[in-house]
């Protein structure tokens, strides 16, 4: 990337923050304060994974010479079954301990299964709602939201609360506006789109009014309408659901 600058070779700046000009010819301020802080942050966080990493090394230095670390846990277990002077065989224990923990585990799956049916209702809220809320689809974009999370919605998951993209690689998307943050959804959802190889057809024409829409309050307003091409650009799931939520095709 380089910096813009004007006519008379001045650095151009947004918000007191100097642009700068990526090689795919997007314009981005550069936050030098926050980058700054960002970097910081990152390499405590580096210090920290190593102070660990060097503990749990220091730990194994006790173990050297155990090639069948499961041999030796059976082991260890026996000798601990002896010198609790339980004259019970070994195996015994084992089975005993199986059938405590199968007994906790029936126990509690009914619970964990409602944690996870929470769990999916909550990232399905969240990745939805983002989708749903999107200014960016709702201004640029010529199909609905539905069909936009329909083609892009494996992308994003939620961690720790947050909804985050990630590329098919199953790398997270940094922002570009805060370097070093990752993306929020609607730059992540831009990145996406900008690679998608058929963007050309899901974008709004400079003379559409919205979203395939046929405007006005005739009847056919409110529907959802796409273009041939957009159509067929789209995954076979994604087609169906246009038509069953009652969608329209125009050439």
């Amino acid at each position: 990337m380089k910096l813009k600058l004007d006519e008379h070779g001045h650095v151009v700046l947004a918000d007191g923050k100097p642009v700068y000009v990526h090689d795919d010819g997007k314009e981005i301020p550069f936050d030098a304060a926050a980058t700054v802080a960002t970097i910081t942050r990152l390499n405590g966080e580096a210090k920290d994974h190593r102070v660990r990493a060097e503990k749990a090394e220091s730990a194994l230095k006790n173990f050297e010479g155990i090639e069948d670390a499961a041999a030796a846990k059976k082991a260890l277990e026996v000798v601990k079954n002896l010198d609790a002077k339980k004259l019970v065989d070994a195996g015994e224990v084992e089975k005993v301990r199986a059938e405590a923990i199968k007994a906790v585990e029936d126990k509690y799956a009914p619970i964990l299964a409602e944690r996870d049916s929470l769990s999916a209702a909550l990232v399905s809220e969240k990745v939805g709602g983002s989708f749903d809320r999107s200014k960016l689809i709702a201004e640029k974009l010529a199909i609905p939201a539905d069909l936009v999370r329909a083609r892009f919605g494996d992308a994003f998951k939620v961690e720790n609360g947050v909804v985050v993209a990630h590329d098919k690689a199953g790398n997270k998307l940094f922002s570009r506006e805060k370097p070093g943050e990752v993306a929020g959804f609607e730059e992540a959802l831009g990145m996406l789109i900008d690679q998608y190889p058929h963007r050309d057809q899901i974008l709004k024409s400079s003379g559409a009014s919205g979203g395939g829409a046929q405007g006005g309050s005739g009847a056919g307003a409110g529907k959802k309408i796409v273009t041939r091409a957009a159509l067929d650009a789209m995954p076979p799931d994604a087609r169906m659901a246009h038509f069953k939520g009652g969608g329209t095709v125009t050439d």
